[in-house]
């Protein structure tokens, strides 16, 4: 089901990028005279003083136009910034930075336009991701463990045939190592019958839970929503998640409600998502602390941009997640493409040598990692703790 907010955030963060973009595109034919927002005399497509556009539409067609444009950013320019952004990101950041901006989309605006689109499209499909990683468990996963553990017993057995077969027939000088053969592949077989015997419990009890009496609280038995709400209210479990006693306790009191803690950690991350930006801006500064010529404000393009690819790519991947034959890709871009971009970022955007931007790449991955985790205790005691 579609989250209504997020698909109202997405036009709404479109139409904030958009804002901040300046004019740009076809203005209509060339008029002279005088311009109808501040009076001053025009000749060509724009007003010399406010810049509006001399040629106003009045069309209903036109208007529907102006909605593309503001929410999609329909105009040339993207076109020219994403590709960079995707192929060569530090000339992008360069470019800007040196004034170079009227052929890009501000980062800024492609910033709020983007992570506004993320959280519109992970409302399509983000719910049905999320179910799927908790309940990976399941029965289906359970059965499949169960067939992989007979495989491996076929194997096993196998294996342990031919090793009793070697011991029996293995001269004095091999039986040594034929009878180490034999012991690996009893074990082999002990492990595989452990794991079947293991995965074939799993199955008799979800099968079991599915049968079970419905919970008071109406919560699925044996879901993720009733493991969670049973760990938190359990007198004899103590849980001290994040801040205060009485900001733990809050949070603790919300996630007795998993469904509802995660509808307010959702909508905390889409309205705070912009935090990550200050929150990564000085460790870029200590990145260049002792390097002159470089100042915050640069940071703060590179900061922007570099987001704007990982959530570029999030998209992606979320959408590639989704199609069987390529799944098996989604973890291996994930892990290799933040550092790739990072490194061809720092080296284009800073003028760096290729080591100075490989030390610079792995203190920016550690870097991360720490804004990132000071950016979800914010989101958690933002969305749970207030």
């Amino acid at each position: 089901m579609i989250d209504m907010d997020a698909a109202g955030g997405a036009v709404t963060g479109g139409l904030v990028g958009s804002a901040l973009e300046k004019p740009q595109g076809k203005a209509g034919e060339a008029h002279s005279g005088a311009c109808t927002d501040c009076g001053q005399t025009v000749s060509g497509n724009f007003c010399a003083h406010c810049g509006q556009p001399t040629h106003v539409h009045r069309s209903l067609l036109h208007l529907g136009e102006e909605l593309l444009h503001g929410v999609m950013h329909f105009d040339g320019r993207i076109w020219r910034t994403v590709p960079l952004l995707i192929g060569n990101p530090g000339r992008l950041t360069r470019e800007w930075v040196e004034g170079k901006r009227s052929r890009y989309v501000s980062p800024l605006g492609l910033f709020l336009f983007t992570i506004f689109l993320m959280f519109f499209i992970l409302s399509f499909g983000g719910d049905k991701a999320f179910k799927m990683a908790a309940t990976h468990d399941s029965e289906t996963a359970a059965r499949q463990s169960v067939s992989t553990a007979h495989e491996a017993i076929a194997r096993a057995k196998s294996e342990f045939a031919e090793a009793q077969k070697d011991v029996a027939t293995a001269s004095p000088s091999e039986a040594a190592e034929a009878k180490a053969l034999l012991a690996k592949a009893t074990e082999d077989l002990d492990e595989a019958a452990d794991d079947l015997a293991e995965a074939s419990n799993r199955v008799t009890q979800l099968q079991m839970e599915a049968k079970a009496a419905p919970r008071p609280d109406g919560l699925t038995p044996g879901s993720w929503q009733a493991k969670m709400r049973d760990a938190v209210t359990k007198e004899d479990v103590k849980i001290q998640v994040v801040g205060g006693k009485e900001t733990n306790k809050k949070i603790l009191k919300k996630l007795a409600n998993p469904d509802l803690a995660l509808y307010k950690l959702q909508q905390t991350l889409y309205k705070f998502s912009f935090l990550l930006v200050p929150l990564s801006i000085p460790f870029m500064a200590i990145l260049f602390l002792w390097k002159r010529g470089f100042t915050l404000y640069d940071h703060g393009v590179f900061v922007l941009y570099s987001l704007t690819f990982m959530a570029m790519m999030s998209m992606a991947l979320s959408l590639l997640g989704q199609l069987p034959w390529v799944s098996g890709f989604v973890l291996p871009i994930a892990l290799m493409a933040p550092p790739a971009h990072m490194f061809a970022q720092l080296k284009g955007a800073y003028g760096l040598s290729t080591f100075s931007a490989v030390w610079r790449t792995f203190l920016l991955l550690i870097f991360c990692a720490i804004a990132l985790m000071l950016f979800l205790v914010a989101i958690i005691l933002l969305g749970l703790g207030s």
